[in-house]
């Protein structure tokens, strides 16, 4: 029999003039099957309706109608499917339901995320009284939550659409991380501003000492540059342009610190010297008011407090001088016992912070009823490895202190004076020479020594680095600030000073300031 039977499938195969009976249907056929469907179809749903509406007739009709049947369904069938069913016949009464609205339909696309009580409810449910006291609303408010297990207020009558689905665990758009990585935030782009990359001006600075410890440069309220070199002292104003010669110490005597009083006090200008004296100028009349003694080595760094002179010596006392007495030593403290090369007060004169070659930052506190400090640091903070020279306070937080290391540190370190806590540390890979803060933004700038001899623009707090401004062969000892905050000026080793507009304001963001009337000063008496 086995054999009868492949002999006759051979035969079939072999034969050429009758028509193939196995393999696929040609083209045509299928459209011919598709259209013989759709219309079994659709009469197939004419007679289930009238099978409906007659079930107590007597007469037995027939469960499959003919092809020939002109009678339409009310409601159109969907458009049929390209590939054809197996079978010639459906199932009436299974449908293909239709991708992403499982349980809907055309008026109300998702049935099985809608609450139909919850919306009965809602669209017959009153508005609540005008007088009622907000008490009985967030009473009437919980009995709700409670009796329906959720917030009626924020739930939808309809739902129109499924939320998505959560993607697997671990899983992570690339697309989306390209994307979101190369658009730049709405702040950065506000925050954004020009800073040149080059020196507005270059001027010479002859026979500048190259030494770490000392302070050559300040600028005044005056708007006047002075500056050491060697023996002499020069001014420069930046308004003119001009330049004065305002003295020149004799013999083997050298300048090692420069000082302008504060705003609103005069012009004087203290110089320390090589062989412990402090000198007061008065640039107004260019005269020498006074002589000031009582250090045992060279003057290497001076701060202001009204009238009150802090002067920081190479024997690491700390004197403070009255200026309008005498007796100008009113207190001498022995914070440090190396040289003191960083002395700056805090804007609201409340601390003293000093910086010395033995490592060590010293905040000292002001004495109450007075303009100097007291004889005991408040804090003595060794965290820095090298000499700490570059010291600076915060001009919109008083309390908040820069300092600056050496060649072995390199760090600069932020403190907050009031309760004695390290802030934040930034290794910045090079000597911290100066420090200054902008009055203008949220910024500092820092001038650096050995290797790189650049000064670097620091976003504050976040310590970001702004830009890096580069132009000295040799490293930045000095730095000062315009009175007007928006000009920084850099002394370096090679014998120059450079100015940088890296602050400047924009004169569409600048706020119209108000005249100030100057306090009288309190030294108005004559300086003995």
């Amino acid at each position: 029999m086995a054999g009868y039977s492949f002999m006759n499938d051979l035969s079939n195969v072999v034969r050429m003039d009758e028509p193939i009976t196995r393999g696929p249907a040609p083209r045509w056929q299928k459209k011919h099957l598709d259209a013989s469907n759709t219309s079994v179809n659709m009469s197939l749903n004419v007679s289930r309706g009238k099978m409906n509406a007659s079930l107590n007739c007597s007469t037995n009709q027939s469960k499959t109608p003919s092809k020939g049947g002109s009678s339409r369904s009310k409601t159109p069938s969907k458009t049929p499917s390209k590939t054809p069913s197996k079978s010639p016949r459906s199932n009436p009464s299974s449908k293909s339901p239709t991708p992403g609205k499982s349980g809907g339909d055309r008026f109300i696309p998702n049935r099985l995320a809608t609450d139909f009580d919850l919306g009965s409810f809602k669209l017959k449910q009153q508005a609540p009284e005008e007088g009622e006291s907000p008490t009985q609303a967030e009473k009437q408010r919980v009995m709700s939550e409670n009796l329906h297990g959720r917030d009626i207020n924020n739930q939808r009558i309809l739902s129109y659409q499924n939320k998505a689905p959560l993607p697997p665990e671990g899983y992570q758009n690339h697309l989306k991380v390209v994307y979101t990585q190369s658009k730049t935030p709405a702040s950065v782009k506000g925050t954004t501003r020009y800073i040149p990359q080059a020196p507005d001006r270059i001027l010479d600075a002859p026979e500048i000492c190259d030494d770490y410890y000392l302070n050559l440069i300040d600028w005044g309220h005056n708007n006047i540059l002075a500056v050491a070199l060697g023996a002499s002292v020069y001014l420069w104003n930046a308004a003119t342009g001009s330049i004065e010669q305002l003295l020149e110490l004799e013999s083997n005597d050298n300048v090692s610190s420069l000082s302008w009083i504060q705003a609103g006090e005069g012009e004087h200008l203290a110089v320390g010297t090589s062989l412990g004296t402090i000198q007061l100028w008065d640039t107004s009349a260019m005269k020498r008011e006074r002589i000031m003694a009582g250090h045992g080595g060279r003057v290497g760094s001076l701060s202001w407090n009204s009238y009150i002179l802090s002067s920081g010596s190479r024997t690491g006392q700390i004197i403070h001088s009255d200026v309008r007495m005498r007796e100008h030593n009113v207190l001498t403290t022995n914070g440090h016992t190396q040289e003191v090369c960083g002395l700056k007060w805090s804007p609201d004169g409340r601390y003293l912070a000093s910086g010395g070659n033995d490592n060590l930052l010293n905040v000292w506190p002001v004495n109450h009823g007075t303009m100097h400090t007291q004889a005991q640091p408040l804090y003595s903070l060794s965290a820095h490895q090298a000499a700490v020279k570059a010291v600076a306070w915060c001009p919109w937080q008083p309390h908040v202190l820069a300092s600056g290391g050496g060649t072995a540190d390199r760090c600069i370190r932020f403190w907050n004076c009031n309760t004695g806590v390290l802030l934040n540390t930034v290794d910045t890979k090079s000597q911290v020479c100066a420090i200054l803060w902008s009055a203008h933004y949220k910024e500092l700038i820092s001038g650096h020594g050995y290797a790189n001899n650049q000064l670097i623009i620091w976003k504050y707090p976040s310590m970001a680095k702004v830009t890096e401004l580069t132009g000295h062969s040799a490293r930045v000892l000095h730095m000062a600030m315009s009175p007007d905050g928006t000009t920084v000026i850099s002394a370096g080793a090679d014998e120059t000073l450079r100015l940088w507009k890296c602050f400047a304001v924009d004169p569409a963001k600048k706020k119209s300031t108000k005249e100030v009337k100057a306090e009288p000063s309190l030294l108005k008496t004559r300086i003995r």
